[in-house]
């Protein structure tokens, strides 16, 4: 899959897209360089998946979880969405404490930035996404879905 979002007025159109190509899929790491864009994304890919909190960059709290109304907009048969930022994580004992296993085993949506800091203790069903900024300051997302 690949999705070219042209600046951010479409976004939303851009996240609706890949909410729909999302399938039975539930773990996402997103690798782009910083300021790529990809809490951006992410938060346009939780209002697509009808979130009813707004989403923001957990980049100190490491995970924010956002409830889902009326079981998902695109994705039925979910409730909420775990949004992860491993930024600042320094050690594994950090990860090892946050209980990952139960994130992963919840049936939630999880999204992940920086996942290369927790590369041992990513699910093994995770969908690694890129994002790539252009020359012209658009974006590719890109996905092996």
């Amino acid at each position: 899959m690949i999705i070219k979002i042209e600046n951010t007025g479409d976004l939303l159109r851009a996240a609706r897209e890949f909410a729909v190509a999302m399938g039975d899929h539930r773990h996402f790491a997103f690798h782009a360089p910083m300021g790529a864009g990809k809490t951006t994304f992410i938060s346009a890919l939780c209002q697509a998946l009808g979130s009813l909190d707004e989403a923001s960059s957990p980049t100190f709290s490491i995970v924010n979880e956002y409830a889902v109304g009326d079981g998902g907009t695109v994705i039925p048969d979910i409730d909420r969405i775990f949004h992860f930022d491993f930024y600042r994580v320094e050690t594994e004992e950090e990860l090892l404490d946050m209980g990952l296993d139960d994130y992963w085993d919840s049936g939630a949506v999880c999204l992940i930035e920086w996942p290369e800091n927790a590369m041992d203790h990513l699910p093994e069903d995770v969908v690694d996404v890129t994002i790539d900024v252009l020359p012209d300051e658009s974006r590719v997302i890109s996905a092996e879905l």
